[in-house]
């Protein structure tokens, strides 16, 4: 059953579950963009619908709000260690169809990789999410080539029409709620894209044997590896370790997970000062096929979701959608040359 809200009834919504749940959606950010007379969109708490951003693609991902950039997971003295405690207050994530896909990609590295991961399981526990209808296709998107521009396992959708929202939802706390507020009810669709003005194609026959291809070569200068895609993906997962010591004790600290890049210097760092991967294009083959093949090795899909947020933020215009279709024309060189 589809709910029409006002925005009265909506900011009402709200106001009942601020209580239990932290609420992020895509917000506007002015002046907080790449130069100083530009805004930025990105995920942030919100108390009203007025907030949120339907009309433009954020800048960040969801990520942000449930995978935190730095999450202390324990702290520690001589002779002793106490995790972290836990905010048992309740998550409620506003995002795209796309990011939502992207969700299970997280999911499938933090919790169907071996063993759970405990610090992400316990934040993935206590989140909801409300999928934002796409009206139009944004730009650099191609969330339709990766099948991603549709998704119904969500608790809530919600699609803007004028001053109302139009509302489905899946979750029976949130229905209760929903009809207590004594709003018109119908049968709503929640809207989807259907076509990206970006398209990409990925090769049937892709394999490893590409890596030593030459088409990796321009990234090694174009690339300036700031690490910026990676941060703006709703996939990427890597993340490194850092103990931090007190300066008043410097027996006594925290250990921080912190986000990290497979595109920055330092990333395959070894002991002994060895590193590989050290050429940028290197780095790129690493990301593109992880994106795009390794991943839907191990668990039938790629890891890319098309959200096209990585051609938005990179300084250098380097598209990975272009470097995708780059691959069809690599392994004809490849198997051309067996």
């Amino acid at each position: 059953m589809g709910f029409i809200l006002n925005k009265i009834s909506a900011d009402n919504f709200l106001s009942s579950l601020k209580d239990e749940y932290y609420i992020f959606a895509p917000k506007c950010f002015e002046f907080g963009g790449t130069y100083s007379d530009t805004d930025t969109i990105r995920y942030s708490q919100i108390n009203s619908f007025d907030e949120i951003v339907f009309d433009k693609k954020s800048l960040y991902s969801f990520k942000e709000a449930i995978f935190h950039i730095s999450q202390t997971i324990f702290y520690f003295t001589e002779d002793q260690a106490k995790e972290s405690n836990f905010n048992p207050k309740k998550v409620l994530i506003f995002l795209r169809n796309c990011d939502l896909h992207g969700l299970k990609r997280l999911d499938d590295i933090y919790l169907h990789n071996g063993p759970e991961d405990h610090y992400y399981k316990n934040l993935r526990e206590n989140v909801k999410f409300v999928v934002m209808g796409c009206e139009n296709s944004f730009e650099n998107c191609f969330c339709v080539s990766m099948g991603t521009n549709k998704n119904d396992d969500y608790d809530l959708s919600i699609d803007k029409q004028d001053d109302n929202y139009l509302i489905t939802c899946k979750d029976n706390e949130f229905n209760k709620i929903l009809a207590d507020l004594n709003i018109s009810q119908t049968e709503i669709i929640p809207k989807f894209v259907t076509s990206n003005s970006v398209k990409v194609n990925i090769p049937d026959n892709l394999s490893n044997d590409i890596a030593n291809n030459s088409i990796w070569n321009e990234y090694d200068i174009r690339c300036i590896a700031c690490g910026r895609c990676n941060f703006v993906c709703p996939t990427c997962t890597c993340f490194s370790m850092q103990d931090i010591f007190y300066t008043d004790n410097g027996k006594v600290g925290e250990r921080r997970r912190i986000w990290a890049s497979c595109m920055v210097d330092g990333f395959t760092d070894m002991a002994g000062g060895h590193s590989y991967r050290v050429k940028k294009g290197q780095r790129m083959r690493y990301k593109v096929l992880h994106k795009v093949l390794n991943h839907k090795k191990r668990y039938g899909e790629h890891m890319c979701v098309g959200c096209g947020r990585c051609d938005d933020i990179c300084p250098e215009y380097i598209s990975f959608s272009n470097s995708i279709n780059k691959l069809e024309n690599a392994m004809k060189e490849v198997t051309s040359n067996e």
